[in-house]
């Protein structure tokens, strides 16, 4: 079962998490599920980046990003190469490192 390390984010998890995961379950779900509150405006129809993350060990492990998911990542604030949108990336068979950028592109966050 692989490990989501969730590294710390000073509001969402101030002391960050590791979390045992199912492959072929979101991040976005996986996080949610268990405490780590990470935006998702447009509830999960990949229509938004609000839930943003940056993979920073075990990105090549994952699924290739759709179309759709690549056009939405274009507008994330602080895009990386390792950039995904966690209610489009679907865990592997590998261990993560996942970081939950400081900003999104939402004015105000509902949950903060």
């Amino acid at each position: 079962m692989p490990k989501l390390k969730f590294l710390p984010h000073e509001v969402i998890c101030p002391e960050g998490a590791e979390i045992e995961a199912d492959s072929g379950d979101s991040i976005l779900n996986v996080a949610l599920s268990n405490g780590i509150p990470i935006e998702h405006a447009c509830e999960k129809s990949c229509a938004c980046t609000t839930c943003h993350i940056i993979i920073r060990e075990g990105f090549f492990s994952l699924p290739d990003a759709e179309e759709n998911e690549e056009d939405y990542l274009d507008k994330a604030w602080g895009l990386e190469p390792e950039s995904r949108l966690s209610c489009q990336t679907l865990v592997s068979n590998e261990d993560l490192i996942i970081e939950i950028p400081k900003y999104t592109i939402n004015m105000v966050s509902e949950e903060h």
